[in-house]
């Protein structure tokens, strides 16, 4: 038995300098229990309804036949579910986490009570993977919230969720989804195993999760794919994938990942199968023009020029004419404006900033060709190249494109257009090299699985999509029965 009010003492002992921890002292039939928890991230509607009301009510009441501690004991008290504990640092552990901790000086026993209530916005719209038709809801920072999304679309048990907690002193709240026969058990016990395996101090966002879970980390291709949209995570599941959720962070995770998954939308599905596959060409041939499409032009230009037209050949020249500048050095000038302009634009509040990155690129752009420094054909070629890299889905493809254009553009503004064409190589059997969770990053196209060439590049109509992809998942392949 402890000395009197020892167990209070050392959790105010514990937290100590925390002037948010509030101490509510109630005096039942001469004994005496305190009431600890924080307000700011507890329900306080139920600790004043269903705790503190009912803990005056017993002080009032004459009933003395059975002691307080036995009522509690035998869960007669309290509506709330309670859990029973006896050790003060895991009670403040539990109390900064939510919880409200009753104790009483006489008794050896805490009692915890889960009443957590963080702040949260509202469940609103995508802001970074817009689609025109389909849903609109994306995940906000509340982990509870983005599970319900996720539940609400997917009605099965077979839907299963792990619960983790990343971060010394975070202690933030991760789930792994999947759903239990489509994906690889081999996936699961990876992923399972890489997030139990992670120690470090706080987990503040999603991708410290993806950071510190990598394979290999000498590549910019990403080895995971980020999403905000529930409709995403849930097809992405149903392919056989593993989705990762993080409490405080309105993204998620998915494995396995390979290249022709980041270069889809998921409005490429709310679309009929004619547009859908058009525009994913044109995506496609545009992710292409954005990673190479300045070196081919400092490339042709400064070594290959006969490959050009004479008509086409004679206006390029007439007006680098009185260029101070080689093609490669207005190429980077060009390049690295546009990077700034680009994050000059996301930076700055977003009301102007829109404006200030797109009038910016204009003004700098026709400036600079009116004084000579750049001519006015690399200034189409770089524009043309910015705005193919924002056809791009998934922002980390893109940011990879757009790291591996410099490289590109210096070997082909030293070597020609076979530096070009070796470096592009070695890209792309880096590309074929790679596998996240198992999964060939090239697949299907590398190795070649013609089956799933109905999803790759183009989309046929969906009663003819009655696999799911091999890329993802080897269990119960078929989606639809054999009509």
């Amino acid at each position: 038995m402890r000395k009197r009010g020892l167990a209070i003492e050392q959790i105010r002992d514990l937290l100590k300098d925390s002037d948010d921890v509030e101490y509510q002292e109630f005096l039942i039939h001469k004994q005496s229990y305190m009431l600890i928890y924080i307000p700011s991230i507890v329900d306080m509607e139920v600790i004043h309804k269903q705790i503190a009301y009912v803990l005056v009510q017993e002080a009032l009441s004459d009933d003395k036949d059975q002691d307080l501690v036995s009522k509690l004991n035998n869960g007669s008290l309290f509506p709330l579910p309670n859990n029973q504990i006896q050790d003060p640092p895991e009670a403040v552990n539990a109390l900064v986490e939510g919880k409200a901790i009753l104790c009483a000086e006489h008794f050896n026993q805490l009692y915890l009570f889960d009443l957590v209530k963080y702040q949260k916005r509202a469940v609103s719209e995508s802001q970074n993977e817009l689609v025109v038709i389909g849903p609109q809801e994306a995940f906000i920072e509340d982990i509870n919230s983005n599970l319900s999304l996720l539940r609400h679309k997917i009605k099965h048990p077979a839907f299963k969720t792990i619960r983790y907690e990343v971060g010394k002193y975070t202690k933030t709240i991760v789930y792994m989804v999947y759903i239990e026969g489509l994906c690889k058990p081999e996936v699961v016990a990876e992923v399972d195993k890489g997030i139990a395996e992670i120690s470090i101090d706080g987990a503040l966002g999603i991708s410290y999760l993806s950071e510190q879970m990598k394979k290999g980390n000498h590549t910019p291709f990403p080895q995971f794919q980020y999403t905000e949209r529930p409709d995403s995570v849930a097809a992405s599941l149903l392919e056989g994938r593993v989705g990762i959720l993080q409490d405080g962070t309105p993204s998620a995770l998915l494995v396995p990942v390979t290249l022709f998954s980041l270069l889809q939308s998921s409005e490429d599905y709310y679309q009929s199968y004619m547009s859908a596959s058009w525009i994913r060409i044109v995506r496609i041939f545009f992710a292409i023009i954005s990673l190479i499409l300045p070196s081919l032009y400092v490339a042709i230009t400064t070594f290959q020029s006969e490959m050009i037209p004479s008509d086409l050949l004679l206006t390029i020249a007439a007006a680098r004419e009185n260029i101070p500048f080689s093609a490669l050095t207005e190429a980077l000038i060009m390049e690295l404006t546009f990077e700034g302009l680009r994050e000059a634009g996301t930076r700055i509040p977003k009301p102007v900033g829109q404006t200030v990155s797109i009038i910016g690129a204009i003004v700098i752009g026709q400036a600079a060709v009116q004084a000579g420094i750049v001519s006015a054909p690399m200034v189409i070629v770089v524009s043309v190249t910015g705005i193919a890299s924002y056809i791009i889905p998934h922002f980390e493809l893109g940011l990879a494109m757009r790291l591996l254009r410099f490289p590109l553009l210096i070997i082909g503004g030293t070597t020609g257009l076979i530096g070009v064409f070796i470096l592009t190589f070695i890209i792309f059997g880096h590309l074929v090299s790679l596998k996240t969770f198992g999964a060939p990053y090239m697949q299907p196209l590398a190795p070649i699985v013609l089956q799933d060439w109905k999803d790759v590049f183009f989309r046929v109509p969906s009663p003819g999509m009655t696999k799911r992809s091999s890329s993802f998942t080897n269990r119960n392949i078929r989606r639809q029965p054999k009509k």
